[in-house]
């Protein structure tokens, strides 16, 4: 998936850039970086990445301008970093284009399971086939191997398992799930994910819940 992503690492801080930067190019990423925001905004109209990693808090030019500037003139999937929790900063950086948001200190495997997330909604075209861990996905095909081996899935499970596979490391909610493979408009129980996962564990023979895992209370988890 990673090696046709340009991804753009706007941040002040150069102890989070040289982290970043690491972290991204070992997954195969082609990585740039900037470390304010003029610099971030002549870069995207050079390089066009395909997605910013953006702090929110720097000098000069903050973060939300970068983002409402970019998101002017470039087809580009904008990550949100800051430090703070207020849901004000959020909803502003929404309201100005970002497609997602992190609040600072992250995990790592959190920002890569959301950079995974936004490049598949927006880019698919680039990721037909994603590999993640031991699955590997095929969307032209709308077929899903582990560990080599191809599981027959019918399509719901097959929407259920990528959902799942693609935002990796990230905690689902039944009601995350429900939305984003049977629809908002679903008028049905949300035992049915239960349902689906007992059979996709069984065709991945995942008697022990080690691949797909249940958080007590908050939903499902792939560690991929």
């Amino acid at each position: 998936m990673a090696r046709n992503i340009h991804i753009l690492v706007v941040d002040d801080e150069p102890n989070i850039i040289k982290f970043l930067e690491l972290g991204l190019k070992n997954e195969g990423f082609q990585v740039s970086s900037a470390q304010d925001g003029l610099t971030a905004i002549n870069m995207v109209q050079d390089l066009h990445p395909q997605l910013v990693i953006l702090d929110v808090m720097m000098p000069g030019m903050d973060g939300f301008e970068v983002c409402r500037l970019i998101k002017e003139t470039e087809n580009v999937s904008v990550i949100m970093l800051t430090a703070k929790e207020e849901v004000e900063d959020r909803v502003k950086g929404l309201n100005l284009g970002a497609d997602d948001y992190l609040v600072k200190p992250f995990s790592f495997q959190e920002l890569l399971a959301r950079i995974q997330a936004r490049i598949r909604n927006q880019f698919p075209h680039l990721v037909s086939e994603v590999v993640v861990g031991l699955f590997r996905i095929d969307d032209r095909r709308k077929e899903i191997h582990y560990d080599e081996r191809l599981l027959t899935l019918s399509a719901t499970e097959y929407e259920l398992l990528k959902y799942m596979v693609v935002n990796h490391g990230l905690v689902l909610s039944k009601t995350k799930i429900l939305d984003a493979v049977w629809g908002y408009d679903f008028g049905g129980q949300d035992n049915i994910v239960e349902v689906y996962v007992r059979s996709i564990r069984d065709k991945l023979g995942d008697k022990d819940h080690r691949i797909i895992r249940t958080i007590r209370g908050a939903g499902y988890r792939i560690d991929a």
